[in-house]
């Protein structure tokens, strides 16, 4: 039975605030939602989700749809709806990336696209870099095009080219990338910007769907709506446009890093005309303490003078400094005393290791050989989540539907008491099987063929060599049982083998590295999971994350030269990597690099940034 509107509580947390809860209530118009670092976003969007879900007002059998500009942000929007709904609920949300829904359109619905652009079953996905553009453009006679624009232009120009290009030289050029792209050698490769057209194009050619499309989901989420591309917003519309569809888009602007890839500049003004959308703004920060939140105002005023003041809600709770820059001489002093530091901290118990992130502007390998080395040798491990395993970046596989699914079962194999592994499996294997909360029978058929599963892995691991022969056993057993079909059916991004085998090779290169030098088979799951390690990673990958301390690495001119007053985008990237921070951020500042930026620390002295002497950093 449905919950009464006005009876309705939130589920899980203590509190909302106002405007939470007045975005929260309206189900009759959309709403858009600005939130800062910290505001609870991912939180404000699943309450939404449980209280639709749960007062009716998505009734049985509406779908929301929730559409994250990350794939782990989706998948932590989708964690937290199953926390708070029962799963006949829950299996009602559908939350992705926009690529993946894209994806799932288009591999669903292919025929429904005219022959000229349909693009054959067997097709792969491409990543095309700026020199991909460059050599087409100049093996078609046209270098003076700038590899950017036309970039643009594949993302933007909707089909078909003979309808809606007016130039002949521009459209001849377009129709001819498409053509080259579907007759590549090793068959046809498309872009997710062509994925984009093509859904569009589709929707356009073929009301059936869109109505179909408009029917099923009565309630869309927009995530991180600052990084939205024009292209994007171009479907948005196409899709739900003049329909019955409610919108919520949550963002903030301070946070938009994604411009590079076409983002809007105005996103949000014109989502609040194109939808008469109401305006709310979330002015909690429950991440980070006061002292952090005051940098975090310093920075938001140099993006937006007049961004309004945000209440901090973390508590304190460490000692000492908060924020500092760590100056050094040369690099040999930088990594010893950054290994000398982290590892006082983990054995005074003040944090663990996978709770002190180290965050680079780029290239993340180079890096991690300068620096693993070092800690190493202080009993420390580094995990550069940026390192590929196969075909597939080690953050990308973590949050994987696949990687999802199979570590709870390999957790149950490794521990005889795992209650959460067996609630994670539970509850992955019952939305697999489209099983109902209330379908008691059923329940207890899976509960046992789950314990088991989870007795014969048990007996595996303790009998056999703790060997990558045997992990690749484990690991294959484990997905038999799960059962592949089962599982590519249940996500859209694994129907295509190709996209499947991408990601079950990467987890199983990553299981057979783990084992390498592992206690026990548990030590091999903490370890493909990253407990105790200390993580490395991008300034851009961290957004959507959180972390105890926060260091950023060689914060010098040289390499952070593009961050300046002027580029908002980079700042903007610079102000998300400092919000990831719950209790400290420190910046590590190295003179054989290169030289401060010294505007920045200008800003960031008075606010209350310290300076500190590297070789001072160990001191009480």
């Amino acid at each position: 039975m449905p919950v009464a509107q006005e009876g309705w509580q939130p589920q899980g947390v203590d509190e909302l605030e106002s405007g939470a809860w007045d975005a929260l209530r309206e189900a009759a118009h959309s709403v858009c939602v600005t939130a800062g670092a910290g505001a609870g976003k991912t939180e404000f969007l699943a309450q939404k989700a449980t209280y639709l879900l749960q007062t009716g007002l998505c009734p049985e059998p509406k779908r929301i749809l929730a559409i994250s500009f990350k794939r782990d942000a989706a998948q932590n929007l989708a964690a937290r709806v199953r926390q708070r709904c029962p799963a006949n609920q829950a299996r009602r949300f559908h939350s992705m990336t926009f690529d993946a829904f894209t994806k799932h359109m288009l591999d669903h619905f292919r025929l429904a696209i005219p022959n000229t652009y349909r693009p054959p079953i067997d097709y792969s996905i491409a990543f095309p870099s700026r020199q991909d553009f460059e050599l087409f453009l100049k093996r078609h006679g046209r270098p003076d095009v700038s590899s950017d624009r036309f970039e643009q232009a594949i993302a933007r120009t909707p089909l078909p080219f003979d309808k809606t290009v007016e130039k002949l030289r521009t459209r001849e050029l377009l129709q001819a990338y498409w053509d080259d792209q579907y007759a590549m050698p090793d068959g046809a490769l498309v872009s997710f910007a062509m994925i984009n057209r093509l859904v569009d194009y589709m929707l356009r050619s073929n009301p059936r769907i869109k109505r179909a499309l408009r029917l099923t989901y009565p309630f869309v989420f927009l995530d991180e709506f600052q990084d939205t591309t024009y292209a994007q917003y171009s479907l948005v519309n196409t899709a739900f446009r003049g329909s019955r569809s409610i919108f919520t888009a949550v963002g903030d602007d301070k946070q938009r890093i994604m411009g590079w890839t076409g983002a809007m500049n105005n996103a949000f003004d014109e989502f609040v005309d194109g939808f008469n959308a109401a305006r709310h703004a979330l002015l909690r920060n429950w991440r980070s303490h006061e002292a952090l939140v005051r940098i975090q105002q310093v920075i938001a005023r140099q993006i937006d003078p007049d961004v309004e003041k945000v209440e901090a809600r973390g508590q304190l709770e460490v000692d000492g400094a908060t924020a500092a820059i760590w100056r050094f001489d040369n690099r040999e002093q930088e990594t010893q005393m950054i290994a000398r530091w982290i590892r006082r901290e983990v054995d005074e118990g003040r944090v663990a290791p996978h709770n002190v992130v180290i965050l680079v502007r780029m290239r993340a390998n180079s890096v991690e050989d300068e620096l693993a080395p070092v800690l190493r040798d202080h009993g420390l491990t580094l995990r550069n989540l940026a390192r590929n395993v196969g075909e597939i970046a080690i953050q990308d596989l973590l949050v994987e539907p696949l990687t999802e699914v199979i570590l709870p079962l390999l957790r149950l194999g490794a521990s005889a008491r795992a209650p959460e592994a067996w609630s994670a499996a539970q509850d992955r294997l019952q939305a697999l099987a489209n099983v109902s909360s209330d379908d008691e029978t059923v329940q207890e058929r899976l509960q046992r063929e789950i314990g088991e599963f989870s007795r014969n892995l048990r007996q595996i691991m303790r009998d056999e060599p703790l060997d990558t022969a045997v992990a690749n056993r484990l690991f294959a057993q484990t997905l038999d049982f799960v059962g592949v079909e089962r599982l590519r059916q249940a996500y859209p991004e694994y129907r295509r083998d190709a996209d499947f085998q991408r990601v079950h090779n990467g987890f199983r290169i990553l299981l057979r590295d783990c084992v390498e030098n592992a206690v026990n088979w548990n030590d091999v799951l903490d370890r493909f999971e990253g407990k105790n390690q200390i993580p490395l990673m991008t300034i851009h990958k961290s957004k959507g994350l959180e972390f105890h301390t926060v260091i950023f690495f060689g914060f010098d001119a040289q390499t952070w030269w593009s961050l300046l007053p002027e580029h908002n985008e980079e700042l903007n990237s610079f102000f998300v990597a400092f919000t990831r921070a719950m209790q400290r951020a420190f910046f590590v500042y190295c003179s054989e690099r290169g030289k401060p930026i010294g505007w920045l620390e200008k800003l960031l002295l008075p606010a209350g940034v310290k300076q500190v002497d590297g070789v001072d950093i160990i001191t009480p």
